[in-house]
């Protein structure tokens, strides 16, 4: 059975980061029966993001949290960064972030965006080093590819129908 659409957008509303107008742009298809599994949803949402305007993707970017912040951020988000070990960052790890983030955010304009599901912080903390060295295209098409993974992880959490 085809939820509702107030239903459908409460659910999957938050899977790309505070960008809502995703799961917008897909409901009638979900709802004329077009979009019936989680793998068509996955592609479906994915699709409508990369036909996205680049400020509508740079905005959907700079919506992420900045990892192992303090500020307030989305309930997904907050429980992906905890799975990761982000809030039991110690003294050292947590000021190295903090430097990573002012410098990532410093030369690409956008927070460091990393699927952390299955990473540890080390992990982490290695490819902020690594992707600083990229050149803004790169990381942007980087960042974007983890928005997609992440909003995948999101999505298989939350299933498919009512």
């Amino acid at each position: 059975m085809t939820p509702d659409r107030a239903t459908f957008l409460a659910r999957y509303g938050g899977v790309y980061e505070a960008s809502p107008w995703v799961a917008e742009a897909v409901w009638s298809r979900v709802a004329d029966g077009t979009i019936a599994d989680l793998q068509a949803l996955k592609s479906a949402m994915a699709d409508v993001v990369d036909g996205a305007s680049h400020e509508a993707r740079m905005a959907l970017v700079r919506a992420h949290p900045e990892l192992a912040s303090r500020a307030r951020m989305a309930d997904a988000s907050v429980r992906e960064q905890s799975g990761a070990g982000l809030d039991q960052c110690s003294a050292e790890e947590f000021a190295a972030f903090q430097r990573l983030n002012a410098g990532y955010n410093a030369r690409f304009g956008f927070p460091f965006i990393v699927a952390v599901k299955g990473l540890t912080r080390g992990d982490i903390l290695e490819q902020f080093k690594l992707r600083l060295n990229n050149d803004a295209e790169v990381e942007f098409r980087t960042a974007m590819a983890q928005i997609h993974r992440i909003a995948g992880f999101r999505l298989d959490d939350l299933g498919f129908g009512a």
